[in-house]
């Protein structure tokens, strides 16, 4: 196999981390049964952090970041796939302990891999990719409660990042009135062309506050954490549902039990690194059936492989709308 080119991230012995794009060769490739000729990634919120080191997610070096690839089988060992199949990844800690996307290639274990769903190209599941999915993830669970658009609006925080756009639309796709929360005053139409009822300042709900306020909402997808969910919550009609998937407000939940005790809240914890197979294709069939192939192109920037560092920097900046797919090929 001949060299590839990938975006590398390393650390050397003073703990001071650089990402720069170089080439890889074989050897380089780490363990598994499949070896896959990528296409597409993208960047997420989680890239960011590996490219700049601000949390401490990477756990191997030096590593590719990337925790979305999709692509074709170029050679595999297991017979659930054979060369030319059309595979897509999200989550398993690619990009944090095993080699990601943001390369030409990677080999990796079969049971990660997924083949590409419905009618979607593989620039479509990467735009989706792991914030598509996380806010699926979310639209299940608030289900999965019992609770149906009739029963009230629903809020979305960090409503123009990647997993809060998607939100938006496949919400307001699925019925629900969408309360869309954003510090970008300038982006309130392109929230209300995803579908938002409401686009409200997250300035309303950044500063601490009382225990439990007049209640507005009767679910939520929280992708920020930290204060603006606890007042989320303390706003949430009783027996209401808050989907937690974010953390860039902070690690941190200085909440009173007042919202739990009082009013029966839920508040129920997302993860979309680890989800079983079975279910991780029922949430991509249904995503694969649920996007608006137009909104998901008005939300989406493309981005060559050597202009993920600087995608990834603006992602932690807050400077990036949307989501922005990484054309590898």
């Amino acid at each position: 196999m001949e060299g590839f080119q990938a975006v590398v991230v390393e650390r050397d012995g003073d703990g001071q981390q650089a990402a720069t794009l170089r080439r890889l060769t074989e050897s380089d490739l780490m363990a598994g049964e499949v070896t896959v000729r990528i296409s597409h990634s993208s960047v997420n919120y989680k890239d960011g952090l590996a490219v700049t080191g601000k949390l401490p997610v990477v756990r191997r070096w030096p590593m590719v970041p990337g925790i979305d690839l999709a692509g074709e089988v170029e050679s595999s060992r297991d017979r659930r796939f054979v060369a030319g199949d059309q595979v897509i990844l999200n989550g398993w800690g690619v990009g944090e302990v095993h080699l990601g996307g943001w390369a030409e290639r990677a080999r990796l274990p079969a049971g990660w891999l997924m083949r590409r769903p419905g009618d979607l190209t593989a620039s479509d599941c990467m735009a989706i990719g792991t914030a598509g999915f996380t806010a699926m993830l979310c639209l299940r669970a608030i289900e999965r409660a019992g609770l149906v658009p009739a029963d009230g609006p629903v809020v979305v925080t960090g409503a123009t990042g990647g997993v809060g756009s998607l939100a938006v639309m496949l919400l307001a796709r699925a019925g629900w009135r969408v309360v869309a929360v954003t510090g970008k005053a300038a982006e309130a139409a392109f929230l209300v062309s995803l579908g938002a009822a409401e686009v409200i300042d997250r300035a309303e709900l950044a500063a601490p506050g009382k225990p439990l306020v007049r209640p507005r909402w009767v679910a939520g997808v929280d992708c920020v954490g930290g204060q603006t969910l606890v007042n989320v919550l303390a706003a949430t009609v009783p027996e209401g549902v808050i989907t937690a998937c974010g953390n860039v407000g902070g690690m941190e939940l200085p909440a009173s039990v007042a919202p739990f005790i009082l009013r029966g809240v839920s508040l129920v914890g997302i993860n979309s690194v680890d989800v079983a197979m079975a279910r991780r294709r029922a949430v991509w069939e249904r995503l694969a059936h649920s996007v608006d192939r137009q909104h998901l192109a008005a939300l989406t920037t493309h981005v060559p492989l050597a202009g993920a560092i600087a995608a990834a920097e603006a992602i932690v900046a807050g400077t990036v709308r949307g989501r922005i797919v990484v054309d590898v090929a």
